[in-house]
């Protein structure tokens, strides 16, 4: 976890242009690391993610027996043992979701004795759905503190594949992640069937999933969109070298800085051919009013941009498939034209912080006119008169630090507060984008 800073005032933008390169995909990032560590061989990652998360992961795999040599700060080379050396460990997670999440399911099907925690926070995310599943594969998995949630002891396993794992799917989508990358290690007589229970949101993470499994050899089948097939003895092996992709949810930023900067923004790293959902935020800017111009792994925006009086195509969308960059779509709001409102977004409850709570409250003491329900937001944009200066509280979350730092382009004193929990995911984050303002 980064330690808090105070604040950071924002500079106050007219335009934006530059080149940004992204830092590496943290779900990309994490899950590799992971399947690395659970596949025969050695693997080598480059373009790694260099970030709390990440080095959560990491240390966890190292508490875990599995050696990592890290020749650089986006490099990694894995030494695979799908057995885990160390089978008793107290792993410290932070906040990183992804990591608790995906290890739960690896260690309780592995089995022994291990103790996953994280920060408050953490404890207050629910992991209900994926330990009820584990539970019904055989998992020994008990709550230390409030049923439902970690942190979390988890024992040896009685493994019976015989029957379909069933886990809900309208929560996150990271539990049926952790639930597919943890089955090849049960998948031995017989294939491992898994069922998902009413709606599977962000399911563009579930292919970022399926993508990074086939890539280590196990390639998933799907019977119809909620059944998903690990076939008999599956097998992870190292494919010998991986290049991680950039991380299409900081992509989200740059783009909608240069929708409002005018740009051109050159975003390196992610494009055209990204595995990632979030790519799609391209077309939010561009319906809002940008320019994007899409090659295979990088991508261009311009636009008019707000200082020649540009406002903003407002918009009502759902935001299912890509919860992450939609918050950057809540700040654009501002800068529209009319309402806009975003749909679908029920998991921003259980993020890092409650986004939907969190978001309502800050984009209020910018002068917005604020509304919100159990899964949606409705932000009406500030006339120019209206803006007020605020402090921007950031709940300990990267992404509500990243996505306010688009208020530069408000003509009022904007302040946020621990700038620093970007290093979650982003720890140069505003290095970069004051490189990028004018």
């Amino acid at each position: 976890m980064t330690t808090p800073t105070s604040s950071l005032l924002l500079p106050r933008a007219n335009r934006a242009q530059g080149t940004v390169v992204l830092p590496g995909s943290k779900s990309i990032s994490n899950r590799m690391l992971l399947l690395a560590a659970l596949a025969t061989g050695t693997t080598r990652l480059t373009g790694l993610l260099d970030s709390d998360d990440t080095r959560y992961m990491m240390q966890a795999l190292r508490d875990c027996g599995i050696q990592i040599e890290s020749p650089g700060a986006e490099e990694a080379i894995i030494h695979g043992n799908p057995n885990f050396p160390n089978r008793q460990a107290e792993i410290f997670l932070g906040n990183a979701g992804t990591a608790m999440r995906s290890l739960t399911g690896a260690l309780a099907v592995l089995g022994g004795d291990f103790t996953l925690s994280g920060i408050a926070r953490m404890h207050q995310r629910p992991i209900g759905d994926l330990v009820t599943a584990l539970r019904a594969l055989g998992a020994d998995i008990r709550y230390l503190g409030e049923e439902g949630y970690p942190p979390l002891r988890i024992g040896k396993p009685r493994i019976n594949v015989a029957q379909p794992v069933v886990v809900k799917g309208d929560v996150s989508s990271q539990f049926l992640s952790a639930l597919l990358m943890a089955a090849p290690l049960c998948a031995q007589a017989q294939p491992v069937i898994i069922d998902v229970e009413g709606e599977l949101i962000s399911r563009p993470y579930i292919n970022i999933t399926l993508n990074c499994m086939a890539q280590f050899g196990v390639v998933v089948e799907q019977d119809g969109p909620n059944r998903f097939v690990i076939p008999a003895q599956a097998q992870y092996r190292t494919p010998g070298a991986v290049a991680i992709e950039g991380d299409a949810s900081s992509a989200s930023y740059f783009l909608a800085l240069g929708l409002l900067g005018g740009g051109p923004v050159d975003i390196q790293g992610v494009g055209s051919d990204s595995v990632q959902g979030d790519v799609a935020f391209a077309d939010v800017v561009t319906a809002m009013g940008a320019t994007v111009e899409q090659r295979t792994r990088s991508m261009t925006v311009t636009s008019p941009g707000v200082q020649s009086g540009l406002r903003l195509t407002a918009f009502d969308r759902d935001f299912n498939l890509i919860p992450d960059a939609a918050m950057t779509a809540a700040a654009l709001a501002m800068f529209a034209d009319g309402p806009c409102t975003l749909r679908n977004i029920g998991s921003w409850r259980v993020k890092e912080t409650d986004r939907i709570h969190a978001m309502h409250t800050e984009l209020e003491k910018l002068g917005a006119t604020v509304a919100s329900g159990p899964d949606w937001l409705r932000v009406h944009p500030i006339d120019p008169q209206a803006w007020q200066s605020a402090r921007i509280a950031t709940y300990d979350d990267h992404r509500m630090a990243m996505c306010f730092s688009l208020a530069s382009f408000a003509p009022v004193a904007v302040t946020i507060e621990d700038p620093m929990c970007v290093g979650k995911t982003f720890p140069e984050y505003f290095s970069v984008f004051s490189g990028l303002i004018r």
